[in-house]
């Protein structure tokens, strides 16, 4: 992860109002981006790099994310380049969401302890 950002606490302050709690993750991995950049210098507006994680009751909790596929769909006539690019950063993704949800839910109480 690259950036953390906290909306929850960052919209409290500028704005002085609540949400419930998110957070968005920079979740780029450098070498796709840098791949994406090489075959289209315009795709750094259109990079998927973040996840986001917030609340949507005591005890649930969403992540997202925007499909990387989608970034050719930006492009006028994206390259084999960039498809395989776009193809491989959606493989990862996909792969992180599965563990994601694949994994045990940790109660408030059990959590830091081994």
């Amino acid at each position: 992860m690259l950036t953390e950002i906290d909306l929850k606490s960052t919209l409290k302050t500028k704005l002085d109002v609540d949400v419930a709690p998110q957070v968005i993750l920079g979740a780029c991995r450098p070498q796709l981006a840098h791949q994406a950049l090489q075959a289209e210098p315009s795709i750094a507006a259109l990079l998927p790099c973040n996840v986001v994680v917030r609340s949507v009751g005591e005890k649930a909790t969403v992540v997202e994310a925007f499909d990387p596929a989608m970034m050719t769909s930006f492009v006028a006539e994206p390259s084999e380049a960039l498809r395989a690019v776009s193809e491989d950063a959606r493989a990862r993704l996909l792969t992180a969401l599965s563990a994601v949800a694949a994994a045990p839910i940790a109660s408030t109480q059990n959590r830091g302890q081994a």
